[in-house]
């Protein structure tokens, strides 16, 4: 009997073997009259592995017909390829078809944009490109457990359905049974009490509020799922859903807060480069020329610290011409933090201590009273990749930093428990999984590094 190989393996053998079988899809068929190649892929790396068929096969006729797409497996022997830039290629006993693809299949041997590629969500994993995002999608997903089950943290699972809003901005998409049509109304207003929930209910923006309750009985702990957020916006950075990490830390002040994110974010891009060169290989040719030694260079980098106000102040000296104003008071754009991190500094740079009245009301106020315990950390080529801060752990601050912001004290009686009981200083953060991954991949669009996008105007597939 064959032994079952994925194609990575079969690549990788370090002999010849007997009695191989392969399963995949066809990339290309190249035909002659002696002898049939089949190029065959199955997802399990960037190459694929050459299929030899020669007319002694009884359905050699039948195979030299396949089309770009069609699904096969193969059994044979796993012998030295004469052809260059492979080291083996599958001299096959018997072929056989398990699905056909006829000549409409739309990927076929030629370059497609990405805009066409998302048309075909449901298909483009099988291009190199998206095999290659994909690939490393998952290898990185890996990475985020491992880094912080290694460190002892408890992953949560934070609850998707929702009553608050941990970011103030009301840009949640509406969790409800009723009908739309005839809502039951009081007033004027719908009777949010007759929903299923028995209260106004919508996907969750962050699961930053029950991992600080989960900190507060577990120490370290980290979240890694889905949110959405209702906004309007169709740029190249934003998605309707996407994935977040978010660590919490009892007992950390934003010093160590700002020291989990470097150690996080470089764990990450050293992982890439160890374990994903050939799919990295592939995106610094084809996607991002000088990918590989940006990556490289991030890793060994020295992390700068400036305060808001500092920053400010450097890049008002600059006298660059900036698009947007700069005032100690408004929130940095990414045309500043991107000056900021590649011509100032030069390097990856954390940006703390930001304007109260520009940061969230959960964020710590620092003794000035003008001034926040936040951080943001900015990287060349993308400008702010992580965002956290200490939390506020004081009780009549926070209060009063809610009452500032409108956040209403009856919404969130249960958050405000843990600092009526046992509260303590801690810290955390928040890495967008999806920008991250542009980073690592060179990949410029939101929706070219999830697998299916969700943005205004499109919930296909």
């Amino acid at each position: 009997m064959s032994a079952k190989m994925r194609i990575a393996a079969a690549l990788a053998s370090a002999a010849a073997r007997d009695g191989v079988l392969l399963q995949g899809w066809v990339r290309t068929v190249r035909r002659a009259k002696e002898v049939t190649f089949i190029a065959l892929n199955d997802g399990s790396c960037l190459d694929g592995i050459q299929v030899v068929i020669e007319p002694s096969l009884a359905n050699f006729a039948e195979l030299g017909r396949l089309g770009t797409g069609a699904c096969i497996e193969a059994r044979g022997d796993l012998v030295p390829s004469p052809a260059s830039g492979q080291q083996w290629e599958l001299r096959a006993r018997e072929v056989r078809v398990l699905g056909e693809a006829d000549g409409d299949y739309p990927l076929q041997k030629k370059r497609h944009t990405l805009e066409y590629l998302r048309s075909i969500a449901h298909l483009r994993p099988r291009s190199n490109t998206f095999g290659a995002v994909f690939r490393l999608r998952s290898a990185l997903s890996f990475a985020v457990h491992r880094f912080f089950q290694e460190r002892g943290f408890l992953c949560v699972h934070t609850p998707i359905i929702t009553a608050n809003d941990c970011e103030g901005a009301g840009e949640m998409f509406r969790v409800t049974t009723l009908d739309p049509r005839r809502p039951p109304l009081e007033k004027g207003d719908v009777l949010w009490k007759d929903d299923f929930f028995g209260e106004k209910t919508g996907l969750t923006v962050s699961g930053q509020l029950e991992g600080e309750l989960f900190a507060m009985a577990f120490s370290d702990i980290y979240t890694f799922g889905p949110t959405f957020r209702a906004e309007n916006s169709h740029t190249s950075r934003h998605a309707s859903e996407f994935w977040m990490i978010e660590p919490e830390m009892a007992f950390a002040d934003l010093a160590a807060d700002c020291r989990l994110a470097e150690d996080f974010l470089r764990f990450l891009v050293r992982y890439a480069l160890e374990h994903c060169g050939a799919d990295l290989a592939f995106f610094n040719e084809r996607v991002e020329p000088g990918l590989i030694a940006k990556l490289e260079t991030l890793a060994e980098a020295t992390f700068e610290t400036l305060s808001y106000g500092e920053a400010v102040a450097a890049l008002k000296r600059s006298g660059h011409p900036f698009e947007f104003p700069l005032e100690w008071g408004l929130d940095l754009q990414s045309e500043h933090e991107r000056y900021l991190t590649e011509t100032i500094i030069g390097g990856p740079v954390f940006v703390t201590d930001y304007p109260e009245g520009i940061k969230a009301f959960y964020m710590r106020l620092n003794d000035d009273g003008r001034t926040v315990a936040a951080m943001d950390l900015l990287v060349p080529r993308v400008g702010e990749i992580i965002g956290g801060s200490q939390r506020e752990e004081r009780m009549p601050v926070l209060l009063e930093r809610m009452k500032g912001k409108g956040v209403s004290e009856a919404s969130l009686g249960w958050y405000l428990d843990t600092r009526r009981w046992g509260s303590c200083p801690h810290a955390g953060f928040g890495l967008g999984f999806e920008r991250f991954l542009m980073y690592v991949t060179g990949m410029e669009n939101i929706r070219d590094v999830i697998p299916f996008p969700r943005t205004p105007g499109n919930a296909r597939f």
